[in-house]
């Protein structure tokens, strides 16, 4: 192997690191949410494709580590890039479903819950007493890529609106997105 590297230009076997790292461990970031998320058999695919790259970029830093030691210092770099660039895919793919609460004004409640419905959202409504009003408190189950714009929708009604989000793995029935 080491004679095939000395072969191949530094600054292509640097390039090589830098990137492949960043690759790697950003599809490890997407797997983990994946597999955390239930989905068992594309998280196991996407770890074969992972572990390969590890495989060869190990050989590749090893090989002579200490007659180049900046080998190292690209990898680790990668590494920490890696972990940045991969959480900004899995925020971009926002895989998942998310528990929604939002505690609106009494007055809005009917309104919010019925667009909601008509945005094909699931919402279950009850009432609430704040420190100085009645409220209502909506609970939904959302696409996590929907999120945004349900916190936008809501507060286009209600800017003192609360919204607090959770990540959840649904388990059984509801309204329109849960698995049987």
């Amino acid at each position: 192997m080491s004679e095939m590297l000395d072969q191949v230009h530094p600054l292509f076997l640097y390039g090589f690191i830098f990137f492949g790292k960043i690759l790697e461990v950003g599809i490890a970031t997407v797997r983990i949410v994946l597999i955390t998320k239930g989905e068992k058999l594309v998280g196991s695919l996407i770890a074969f494709v992972e572990v390969t790259l590890w495989v060869v970029l190990a050989v590749t830093i090893l090989d002579d580590v200490l007659g180049d030691p900046l080998r190292v210092v690209v990898y680790a770099l990668a590494f920490a890039l890696g972990n940045y660039a991969g959480t900004i895919v899995e925020d971009k793919l926002a895989i998942g479903t998310m528990r929604v609460e939002a505690i609106v004004k009494k007055i809005h409640g009917k309104a919010i819950a019925r667009s909601l419905r008509e945005m094909g959202f699931g919402v279950t409504a009850s009432d609430a007493y704040g420190r100085d009003e009645r409220r209502e408190i909506h609970i939904m189950h959302i696409p996590r890529k929907r999120l945004d714009e349900t916190i936008r929708f809501l507060k286009s009604y209600d800017e003192q609106v609360m919204v607090t989000a959770t990540d959840i793995r649904p388990v059984y029935g509801g309204y329109g997105i849960l698995r049987k």
